[in-house]
Parts: structure tokens; C-alpha cells; sequence
């Protein structure tokens, strides 16, 4: 459901939101998904073990369950990589339109493939300031899109 890394992300954006134990974690995407996709504990209790180990989450024992919170450092990393953090949650509720049956027509389908040849084949160099102009182009296209 999830490309690599891109369940470490929500799983960080998520407990940004609010502090989280890992069954929270699992429900919230759950209910992202309409019920339609639940993260194993497998996947998720490990990715939660990794970005403690990171120092970007810590967690504090709670009713018998350790409860997550984004430490400083976690913070600076989201503000660093707030681009790929709001990226993968906007690819995450396109993908539970998708779990839904929700279906682009066609036409969309089309120019979504021109514009990835367009990005593919564009002329010139990638210089900060192009990548920076096309990625918040394509950034707004997707808020627009989805309404947000």
C-alpha cells in the first residue's frame, strides 16, 4: 500500500498531530482507508522502533502502553522535509479513494501521463530554483485537486 519509507512518514506525521500509541497509529490509517487497509502490527511497531532509535519520536509509558510524542529533533526533520511529508499524506488519501473504488475517468488518466512525460522530458537543466517551481506547481495542482 505504502512505497519504501512512505509508512515512516505518516506513521511521523501522525504522531506530529497528536502523541499516539502504536494501536492508534494503526487504527488512524485504518480510518484514513474507510476500513479498507489496516497496517500490520509488524510493519508498524518496527517502523516506530526505528525513528525512536533515530531520536525522532520518544516514547513514554502510558496505561501499559508506550505512547509517542515528536521529539525536538523530529520536529526540525518534519520542517526540513515537509515537501516529502506532505507529499506522502496527500499520496495516502488518494490511495484510499482508490481502496474505496473510486476511479479517475479516462480523460484524467491521459493528461496525468502527459504530464509525466512532460516532467521526463523536459528540456534544460533541474537547476533549485526549476525543481522548486515545478514541484509547488505540481503541489498546488494536488490541492487544488483534492480540494484542500
Amino acid at each position: 500500500m505504502f512505497g519504501p519509507g512512505d509508512l515512516r512518514l505518516v506513521l511521523l506525521a501522525l504522531i506530529e498531530q497528536e502523541p499516539r500509541h502504536g494501536y492508534d497509529l494503526i487504527k488512524a490509517i485504518e480510518a484514513a482507508f474507510g476500513g479498507g487497509y489496516a497496517p500490520s502490527p509488524g510493519v508498524v511497531y518496527p517502523n516506530l522502533s526505528m525513528l525512536s532509535d533515530e531520536g525522532l519520536i520518544a516514547g513514554v509509558e502510558a496505561g501499559g502502553k508506550q505512547v509517542f510524542s515528536v521529539t525536538p529533533s523530529g520536529n526540525a526533520w518534519l520542517d526540513e522535509n515537509r515537501t516529502a511529508v506532505d507529499g506522502v499524506m496527500q499520496r495516502m488519501a488518494l490511495a484510499a479513494r482508490r481502496v474505496s473504488g473510486e476511479q479517475a475517468p479516462p480523460a484524467v488518466h491521459e493528461a496525468m501521463h502527459t504530464l509525466r512525460q512532460a516532467i521526463v522530458t523536459k528540456p534544460g537543466d533541474w537547476t533549485d530554483d526549476e525543481t522548486a517551481r515545478v514541484v509547488e506547481s505540481l503541489m498546488q495542482a494536488v490541492r487544488d485537486i483534492s480540494g484542500q
